[in-house]
């Protein structure tokens, strides 16, 4: 775990990383300078009049390969409030679907002056391979099961939000681990900042190297509830799996399943996350979704002001100190 940098030593850090590419690679310095940057920009969506001029004059554009509504809408949301230029890259209109290459499309799409590009790609490592090839930032917003930096950012700042530390709390990430990459960013950014992270789900779903991170495996939901101070309950990623890894629907959620009856064996200050799309009804029910418990819809709110602090400091800017605290 990368040493706590607090007080002038932490002031006296300087961000100087052009590319936010995963979050495995980051000092928890680092980490903690995007969420003070983050909530220094949370109060411009409070405004009457929500534009900062930090990005005037600067090109944004989303390349995503994969869809994606809250990621997609999030980033292009967060470069207007920062004032600058976006442009949305659609995969099925653009000359890739006459045989260009995704580098021939990235380096097209950069020559018209674009400062940072956001990528989503169904391989992993996509995100990477532009920023080795091009000269303007690029952001990883999910590159296939390998990691989606910035939705463990906006997990990661809703919990001290709503927590106040990260430090020392116990973070059940539930769910389809194998496939997921938020649960990779996720167990990175936790760990750095001190938590314990439990990945819980069938052993179909976890590999036995997760292990090697720095996480409990567990495969009963019901033992570990009673330790836990937040459930981050995942997606199970259908499209990613090959048939049989669990026996049925039916049975996934009578094991894994967060219920109000569940609900009823943890703390009863627990906090539930859940990145989304959610599948009510498979990894909880709608009265956990919508219950005193969650957060989901403080996730996507504090998801714009993540973003904005996320293309703020690669461009450039100096890390801000936080507002609110």
């Amino acid at each position: 775990m990368a040493t706590d940098l607090t007080g002038p030593a932490k002031a006296s850090r300087a961000w100087t990383r052009r590319h936010l590419l995963d979050l495995e690679h980051l000092e928890r310095w680092e980490i903690e300078a995007i969420l003070d940057t983050a909530a220094s920009f949370r109060e411009v969506s409070a405004r009457s009049r929500k534009k900062v001029p930090a990005l005037q004059g600067k090109v944004v554009v989303n390349l995503f390969f994969e869809p994606s509504t809250r990621t997609r809408t999030s980033f292009s949301l967060a470069a207007k409030r920062l004032s600058a230029d976006t442009i949305d890259f659609t995969v099925s209109a653009s000359s890739m679907a006459k045989g260009e290459t995704y580098i021939d499309t990235a380096r097209n799409i950069e020559a018209m002056g674009i400062d940072i590009m956001v990528v989503r790609h169904q391989t992993p490592g996509a995100p990477h391979v532009l920023a080795r090839t091009l000269n303007c930032s690029v952001v990883n917003a999910g590159d296939g099961a390998h990691e989606h930096p910035t939705q463990a950012l906006l997990d990661v700042f809703t919990i001290r939000d709503i927590k106040g530390r990260i430090e020392g709390l116990t973070v059940a990430l539930i769910g389809d681990i194998a496939h997921s990459r938020v649960a990779r960013s996720n167990i990175w950014a936790l760990t750095k900042l001190g938590a314990h992270v439990i990945v819980c789900g069938p052993p179909t779903l976890i590999p036995r190297s997760i292990a090697e991170l720095g996480v409990e495996i567990a495969y009963s939901l019901d033992e570990i509830l009673p330790r836990c101070d937040v459930l981050n309950v995942l997606r199970i990623q259908f499209e990613r799996q090959r048939a049989g890894l669990f026996p049925s629907i039916q049975e996934y959620f009578a094991l894994y399943g967060v219920t109000e009856e569940r609900l009823k064996r943890a703390k009863d200050d627990v906090l539930l996350l859940a990145p989304g799309p959610i599948n009510r009804g498979i990894e909880l029910t709608p009265g956990v979704a919508d219950g005193p418990q969650s957060a989901v819809l403080r996730q996507v709110t504090n998801g714009l002001a993540v973003r904005m602090a996320v293309l703020y400091l690669v461009s450039g800017g100096a890390p801000r100190p936080a507002l609110v605290h």
